[in-house]
Parts: C-alpha cells; structure tokens; sequence
C-alpha cells in the first residue's frame, strides 16, 4: 500500500489535477478508494461507457485498442481521466498484467466532490485547457 505522500505525488501528474493545490489532491485523494485487482483482470473495456478514473500505484497493465497492444502501464500512470467529465465509450481496454493496486475515482463522487468545492471545477478546467493545448502543439509539430 502506498503512503498518503506518494499518492499525492500521483496525482499531481494527472493532467487533469495540473492546476489543483495539495489541499485540493488531498480531497480528491480521500474521495478516492484503493482497490487490489488480480492478475488478468480487466479494468477497463473498450466501447463500452467508463465512469471511473483510475490510477496505477502498483503493478503492471496493459493497454490494447481493437486486440493491438499499445502500451504496458506502471505505478503512477493514469487512465481514463476523460470519464469524470464525459460519459462516453472508453478507447482502450486495461487488463492487469500481475497484481494491481489501483486508486479509484468514481464520476458519482468526482461529482459530489465538485458539488462541494465549486471552486475545484475552475482548476479542473484550467487543467483540461493544458491538456487539450498540449495535445494541439503536438501534433502541430
């Protein structure tokens, strides 16, 4: 199990979180659940809707689009982000390579969460802006 510290360091790499204060991870941090998963398992499946954020605080995944293996995931890598703000079919499936310790972030309580601290969702969407603006710059060069 990862320390407090070291999950906060997880998440202040999410693109996403870029503009959010230690208070703020720290918040989403406790809105959050760890979850062990077996080896094998399947986190995610492509096309079908995610609601959930996860990110990787131990173990090994792998990512695969239309059964092509894209990329093997590690502890501090993130995926599906997008499925906080956006209902929409997930582009990849994860499956856990060994045994995973995941961090999870479901879009009920991501929702609560913003409920709460109205101010979070303008950081949020600072944070999406960088994202979308370094996906521009890119692929521009």
């Amino acid at each position: 199990m990862k320390r407090r510290e070291e999950v906060l360091d997880y998440l202040t790499k999410v693109s996403l979180f870029s503009a959010c204060s230690k208070k703020d991870l720290a918040l989403i941090a406790r809105h959050s659940e760890r979850l062990t998963m077996p080896a094998g398992t399947t986190i995610t499946k492509e096309g079908r809707v995610g609601y959930e954020f996860f990110i990787l605080l131990e173990g090994k995944a792998s990512v695969e689009r239309g059964g092509k293996k894209l990329n093997t995931l590690g502890p501090g890598d993130f995926f599906g982000e997008l499925s906080l703000l956006h209902r929409a079919p997930r582009n990849a499936t994860v499956t856990a390579v060994g045994d995973v310790e995941v961090l999870v972030l479901g879009q009920r309580e991501f929702s609560g969460l913003l409920e709460a601290v109205p101010t979070l969702a303008h950081k949020l969407l600072a944070g999406l802006a960088r994202r979308i603006h370094d996906s521009e710059a890119a692929g521009a060069s």
